[in-house]
């Protein structure tokens, strides 16, 4: 993975993916027995010069808190047509979704199956900023069938916090 793979929080700055992964062992860690909902989602905001970008990995400890990440990206343009925004955000998302699919899932599995019959598991969703109102109802469809054709479950407002709450307070 390259730099463009630099992630941050509020405790920590240029976290590599690696990092990321540790500290999402580390959090899950502390509970084996909990349900985990790991999700991933992006959100923009069109700026004079720019359209910010940002993608956020969050862990959620079913009614126990959460940890999560983000990661920046700018395009140097704004960018005014929604369903070019959001098939950004959508791509975004699905390459970080990717490393986590094709490596790291496994792992994180591994931690809470011995502890599967006391509770213990782990959803892995992707969290997209469209719903059944607005201008985006029209991409449901498409962007929803772009995320399932990966294999994993995609969520739309107002399921998708991830996408419009966590990322969305970052890309201002």
């Amino acid at each position: 993975m390259n730099e463009s793979f630099t992630f941050y929080n509020v405790s920590e700055k240029k976290m590599s993916f690696e990092t990321v992964i540790e500290r999402i062992k580390g959090f899950m860690s502390r509970d084996l027995r909990s349900e985990y909902i790991l999700s991933i989602g992006s959100d923009s905001h069109v700026h004079q010069k720019e359209t910010k970008f940002i993608t956020a990995i969050h862990l959620h400890r079913k009614g126990k808190g959460a940890w999560g990440c983000l990661k920046a990206h700018s395009v140097k343009r704004p960018i005014l047509s929604v369903r070019e925004k959001i098939s950004i955000e959508t791509a975004l998302s699905q390459e970080v979704a990717y490393f986590f699919i094709t490596k790291y899932l496994n792992v994180l599995t591994d931690l809470l199956i011995p502890f599967a019959d006391e509770g213990a598991n782990l959803l892995f969703e992707i969290h997209l900023d469209i719903g059944q109102k607005g201008m985006t109802k029209e991409l449901i469809q498409e962007m929803t069938g772009r995320i399932e054709a990966m294999g994993v479950e995609a969520k739309i407002k107002p399921e998708s916090y991830t996408a419009f709450s966590y990322a969305n307070r970052y890309t201002k």
